[in-house]
């Protein structure tokens, strides 16, 4: 007898997920590493421009990500898990889902408020600037992203945390799902 394999997300959300997995890993490393550079220097414009695509690459796909979410679903968890992790589950999950779309826009408009240029990669052709320079709300959102960030990397460790605790000792398909 031949057993159906478990349901998975659909490819395109599998991708995904592993994709911007690996942008919001290079947007972090990008921008803490960025101080290997002296300031003004072509590696560290290069380190922080490379963030700052990152995070709009990211915020274009967390669109693409949330309306095949929305148009596939998610295949069911196999046992079925408590109310309770289902809960923190879909929290977690709707917090991610916030920090990719709402990081993106605060880094941004601190790069606009301070007057840095979002360069097109390979050219000389800046973003259009969405906002006017403004030191002091620069340092505000500046300030306001960071604080998110770090709180972002806390509920992405909770994820990662929770993915491998059902693997490995609830033993369900969680994360065979997402594989």
């Amino acid at each position: 007898m031949v057993t159906a394999p478990a349901p998975r997300y659909a490819p395109t959300l599998r991708r995904l997920h592993w994709l911007m997995a690996l942008l919001v890993l290079a947007a972090y490393l990008l921008i803490e590493q960025r101080g290997l550079f002296p300031r003004g220097s072509a590696a560290r414009t290069a380190m922080v421009q490379g963030h700052f695509w990152s995070g709009i690459a990211i915020f274009v796909l967390v669109w693409w990500r949330l309306a095949s979410r929305v148009r596939t679903g998610a295949p069911p968890i196999t046992p079925a898990p408590d109310r309770f992790s289902a809960l923190a589950a879909r929290l977690v999950h709707l917090a991610l889902y916030a920090f990719l779309v709402v990081m993106p826009m605060l880094g941004m408009a601190t790069a606009w408020s301070d007057g840095k240029a979002v360069r097109i990669p390979f050219t000389g052709i800046a973003l259009p600037a969405l906002l006017p320079e403004n030191e002091s709300l620069a340092h505000t959102l500046e300030d306001l992203h960071g604080s998110i960030g770090q709180a972002f990397y806390w509920v992405i460790g909770a994820h990662i945390v929770a993915a491998l605790w059902h693997h490995l000792f609830r033993r369900d398909d969680t994360l065979k799902r997402m594989l």
